[in-house]
């Protein structure tokens, strides 16, 4: 392994030992002393790059997330935000408006021959428009997700002009990003939103799962 591989392992505390048996390090006079000698660091797991509050069918996306959230430089807690209210982590949810996927994102946003529900294209899309959100919102979050929902437009708007949809959204995601962020282990405000409705969207996405895996 190369020397700078080592050394992205090194902040997570694992500690690599390669031992080469013909003409290597266990060959050579004293080395098994040494090794015996060397302290022994502590196995710690990587840190998840997302709160582990989030929904179980939100978190198997987990990996993908922190991939696509890295592409554009975004917190991966923000994308699985969107995804968790937006989905609940379910690739082949469509809303009454005709919203797709992962991301929900609206059919006008994709170009001809896409697939909307494929999860690499869904969150390419969705992701960007999230990017460009949070720029115009000059960083705000909440800014950000109220534009995502409502389109970039609202982000300009006296907040009473909003959609109640749009409040409810900036409400629901701004909280739950914010849980996130603190590093908490629970978020208040996605029971909040589970209450309210978000729970018959997991258990789709969850049946839909476990259909696809039986």
């Amino acid at each position: 392994m190369k020397p700078e591989i080592l050394a992205r392992f090194a902040p997570l505390g694992i500690a690599i030992l390669t031992v080469i048996a013909v003409g290597g390090l266990a060959a050579r006079p004293g080395a098994a002393a040494a090794i015996a000698a060397a302290p022994v660091k502590e196995y710690s797991a990587p840190v998840s790059p997302i709160a582990s509050f989030f929904m179980p069918t939100v978190r198997a996306w987990e990996a993908d997330i922190a991939r696509w959230a890295e592409e554009y430089g975004l917190d991966p807690n923000l994308a699985a935000t969107v995804m968790q209210i937006e989905s609940c982590g379910d690739p082949r949810a469509v809303s009454p408006s005709g919203a797709q996927g992962l991301f929900q994102v609206m059919p006008y946003h994709f170009e001809a021959g896409e697939d909307m529900r494929n999860p690499e294209t869904n969150a390419r899309r969705g992701l960007a428009y999230l990017t460009r959100s949070l720029l115009l919102a000059q960083g705000d979050v909440r800014l950000a997700l109220a534009g995502y929902n409502g389109g970039h437009g609202v982000i300009s708007w006296d907040e009473a002009d909003w959609p109640e949809e749009t409040r409810n959204y900036a409400y629901w995601g701004g909280g739950i990003y914010a849980d996130a962020a603190a590093g908490g282990s629970v978020s208040p405000r996605l029971e909040e939103w589970l209450a309210a409705g978000g729970t018959s969207l997991c258990d789709a996405a969850l049946s839909r799962r476990r259909w696809d895996n039986s």
